[in-house]
């Protein structure tokens, strides 16, 4: 699928299904999820190389690790509507037993989910290994992975970065979703960390910078482009504006929806303004 106007709707989709999933719990990361809805959408509907079914090895496929598991709603949405576990399982979202926990995790066995992301900062270190795997495998296949901004205050991200560039892992695509908010307020507020774009490249990273990272178009011609500068003997760095909360006016523009389910009333204005694409589950 790439066609603009089924990726579009996709999307909006995915919104609907994390606002309905922290709803219904009255619990869960729905700013962070909004943000992150469409490079999710391209990332497995156009830009990976997926095979049919799901294994651990991930052997002749790309793969992806999700660093910040928080936003774990957008993650489960995007898996189950692109085949890799029923839809209707959403309905399941942190509740008691399910295997859609709050963060994601392996024990589960939840088809997707490569690695458990509940504490922040880990998800690059673990890519690396993957990708560093790939090439003792000779598999060309491409690793991907996302990271939050306020996560980069880290220190254990910072060890992967040196050691990406200094192995030459150039088979790895690291995005940065740059929304400049984090769960106390904003990123620069917390801990002002200057030029992420600067930092990057001093540790000799390739970066890509999609400014208007909630651009479906936008979003393929960078993450093409990133493709492209894959196999050049350096890693590749991602960094991707988007608004936190997109598509639901209320939320955006703030950090106040990083961890906060929506009323009744609130739910219902922000389905109005993502009207059903593919059915809701």
């Amino acid at each position: 699928m790439s066609d603009i106007q089924q990726l579009t709707n996709f999307t909006t989709q995915v919104r609907r299904d994390i606002l309905r999933m922290v709803h219904a719990v009255n619990s869960g990361h729905p700013g962070g999820s909004l943000g992150c809805a469409e490079f999710f959408t391209v990332l497995y509907q156009h830009l990976m190389v997926r095979k049919p079914g799901f294994d651990m090895d991930g052997i002749g496929e790309d793969l992806f690790f999700l660093s910040n598991g928080h936003i774990s709603p957008v993650f489960y949405s995007v898996l189950a509507r692109s085949g890799y576990f029923p839809v209707s399982e959403l309905a399941t979202f942190r509740k008691l037993n399910s295997r859609l926990q709050g963060h994601p995790t392996t024990h589960e066995g939840l088809p997707g989910v490569r690695m458990a992301s509940g504490s922040l900062g880990q998800g690059l270190s673990v890519a690396i290994g993957a990708a560093q795997a790939k090439k003792l495998n000779n598999d060309n296949h491409i690793v991907y992975a996302l990271t939050g901004d306020g996560e980069l205050q880290e220190g254990q991200n910072w060890e992967a970065i040196m050691y990406a560039s200094a192995k030459k892992v150039d088979n790895l695509i690291a995005t940065v979703d740059l929304n400049g908010q984090q769960i106390d307020g904003s990123t620069d507020e917390v801990l002002n960390m200057g030029s992420v774009k600067a930092k990057f490249e001093a540790f000799d990273w390739d970066v890509i910078e999609i400014k208007e990272g909630n651009n479906i178009e936008a979003i393929i011609a960078g993450m093409t482009e990133a493709k492209a500068k894959t196999g050049k003997g350096k890693p590749v760095c991602v960094l991707l504006h988007t608004e936190m909360g997109n598509g639901v006016d209320f939320m955006m523009h703030t950090h106040a929806w990083h961890g906060k389910a929506p009323s009744n009333e609130q739910l219902e204005n922000a389905l109005n303004q993502n009207p059903a694409t593919l059915g809701d589950y």
